[in-house]
């Protein structure tokens, strides 16, 4: 029995069709007479051995080797687009240019630390760092306009490849006229009458969900604020909020002295993930995720 194939184009129509819902919106969107776009989808039903809708008149739903095929096309149409300009730019002998996005709750040097092999390892390439909230990097990873997305925590996305590739030591932060600003470390235990600034509700971000669910296994209910200067150094919400801030940054003096950094008892590591589109190669993305190791 031969394999199954899978005509790039089509699967493109059927995604665009299972996405809206409908052949006619699909049909007009795409360009095409729905009749053509029918006979396409049809096709593709013939290539993989499956029917992908089920069909009801004017409605449709998608079978279950439709969304399965959904599933794992599109990551397929994001990697062809991806390998397409790789070849148009080695045909047009530009320079290699390696993009990183990374979210605010990583800094820029943080960032650099986890990328520093592969910027040693190809001096001939050009390396961008962005700063990107979390929807906005997934969104920018998927559609290759970001070939490395870097993130705190690990979050399921099925639509790209992750890894974690790291941690970091958590620590507190506090407004240099703090009482505990002058300690060498703080248990997590004195911090149960603290407000503590966060970035993101929790619910929204797994990296609010991990700081106050590592408040809740010493025993108490953070009360929190969130910051109201997005994008900002983590280690500036004190002077921002009144609060105090669980940070990555090193221990000591920071924003000209007015913020102490203090090491938190027991220790606490919060993971960094990286997200990179499937189906795709790349020896730069693999000399980073080699450093980490």
């Amino acid at each position: 029995m031969p394999s199954p194939k899978i005509d790039l184009r089509r699967l493109a129509q059927f995604v665009a069709v299972a996405e809206l819902g409908s052949f006619t919106r699909a049909a007009a969107t795409l360009h095409l007479s729905q009749q053509a776009l029918s006979s396409a989808v049809r096709a593709l039903e013939n290539d993989v051995g499956a029917d992908l809708f089920t069909r009801d008149g004017r409605r449709i739903s998608l079978t279950t080797a439709g969304r399965t095929l959904l599933a794992e096309g599109k990551p397929l149409l994001a990697a062809a687009r991806t390998v397409a300009e790789h070849v148009r730019q080695t045909e047009a002998a530009a320079q290699a240019h390696y993009v990183i996005g990374h979210t605010p709750a990583l800094s820029g040097a943080e960032a650099y630390a986890l990328i520093e092999p592969a910027v040693t390892a190809y001096p001939s390439t050009s390396f961008t760092l962005r700063q990107l909230y979390p929807d906005a990097l997934t969104d920018a990873v998927f559609d290759g306009t970001v070939q490395l997305g870097l993130r705190r925590g690990v979050v399921p996305t099925p639509e790209l490849a992750t890894a974690v590739i790291g941690y970091h030591r958590v620590r507190v932060a506090f407004v240099d006229s703090h009482p505990l600003a002058a300690r060498e470390s703080v248990d997590i235990t004195e911090l149960a009458r603290e407000q503590v600034a966060l970035w993101a509700p929790p619910g929204t971000s797994y990296y609010s969900d991990f700081l106050m669910g590592a408040c809740r296994r010493a025993g108490f209910e953070p009360d929190y604020v969130v910051s109201r200067v997005q994008g900002a150094a983590t280690v500036a919400a004190p002077l921002t909020t009144g609060g105090i801030a669980f940070v990555t940054a090193a221990a000591g003096p920071t924003m000209n002295g007015r913020v102490q950094v203090v090491d938190l008892t027991p220790p606490l590591l919060v993971p960094v993930q990286a997200l990179w589109q499937r189906h795709t190669l790349s020896a730069i993305r693999d000399r980073i995720l080699e450093g980490l190791g």
